[in-house]
């Protein structure tokens, strides 16, 4: 997977993603976690998504950090509970 930072400010970050899934599943998190906003979009299917982020509470980045380590322990949780049955 490759990520491109095309903005870095304090409270704002503009990204590259050429995964999707990834994209998606890191906006959910980010909205858990409490930012202002967090979205992606795609201009088309050929092209990567691009995403942008707005936290006032915290970095930016900072948010990235703490939505990316929520999104590896209920991965962990998840690799776990299966392999209980």
């Amino acid at each position: 997977m490759k990520v491109n930072v095309l903005k870095s400010e304090k409270n704002e970050l503009e990204l590259q993603i050429d995964n999707i899934t990834v994209a998606e599943i890191l906006r959910a998190y980010l909205e858990m976690q409490g930012v202002d906003f967090a979205a992606w979009r795609r201009e088309h299917p050929s092209k990567p998504a691009t995403m942008k982020i707005e936290s006032s509470g915290k970095t930016a980045k900072k948010a990235i950090s703490d939505a990316i380590e929520a999104i590896k322990k209920d991965c962990e949780k998840l690799e776990a509970s299966l392999k209980k049955k």
